[in-house]
C-alpha cells in the first residue's frame, strides 16, 4: 500500500501523538507532548510532514528555520512502517522542503545510543559535530547524552 507524506499543521497534532505514543520508547525521553508539538507548529518558521498509509498515520518529521539553518526537531516512524524506507523519505522531504526555503544547513540532536536513527542520519549527510551531555531525562530520571548532528543542504 502506498504511503502519503503530506504537509502537517496544528490539526495534525492528534495524529503525531499516535505516531509518538508507537515510535518512542518513553524510557529515554525523546517523545514530545500535544503543546510542544503544537507550539513548534504555530511559531514562525516551524513545518511539519505527515506520512499516511491510506488514513493511518504511519510517521512525520517536525523541523523550524531560523534564519540560514534549520533544526530536525522530531522525526518518528511507527514500527510496522520502518525498515521500508519510510524514515529516509520524511528526512529527504524536510531537506527538500528547507531548501526551498533558502535554508543551507540542518542540524538535529540524536540520543547516544539510538543507533538506528543515527545510522539513517549518516546515511543522509549528516555527520556528528557536537555533544550536550544529560539532554535527555528518561521515565526513571536517567540521563542520555545528545548527539549533534549537522548537514551542509547545499553540498548535497
Amino acid at each position: 500500500m502506498t504511503i502519503m507524506v503530506q504537509p502537517a499543521d496544528a490539526t495534525d497534532v492528534p495524529a503525531m501523538l499516535g505516531v509518538i505514543e508507537l515510535a518512542f520508547d518513553p524510557s529515554f525521553g525523546e517523545a514530545w507532548s500535544g503543546p510542544q508539538l503544537l507550539g513548534s507548529l504555530v511559531v514562525a518558521g516551524g513545518w511539519a510532514r505527515l506520512a499516511c498509509r491510506a488514513d493511518d498515520p504511519v510517521g512525520f518529521s517536525l523541523c523550524r528555520r531560523i534564519g540560514d539553518e534549520a533544526e530536525l526537531l522530531l522525526i518518528g516512524v511507527v514500527p510496522s512502517a520502518r525498515g521500508i524506507g519510510m524514515g529516509v523519505q520524511l528526512l529527504e522531504t524536510a531537506i527538500a522542503d528547507a531548501l526551498r526555503l533558502d535554508v543551507g544547513i540542518m542540524f538535529l540532536e540524536v540520543r547516544d545510543g539510538n543507533t538506528a536513527a543515527q545510522a539513517l542520519y549518516r546515511r543522509c549527510g549528516f555527520k556528528d559535530v557536537g555533544r550536550r551531555r544529560d539532554y535527555y531525562r528518561g521515565a526513571t530520571g536517567e540521563r542520555f547524552d545528545a548527539v549533534t548532528m549537522r548537514r551542509d543542504l547545499r553540498q548535497g
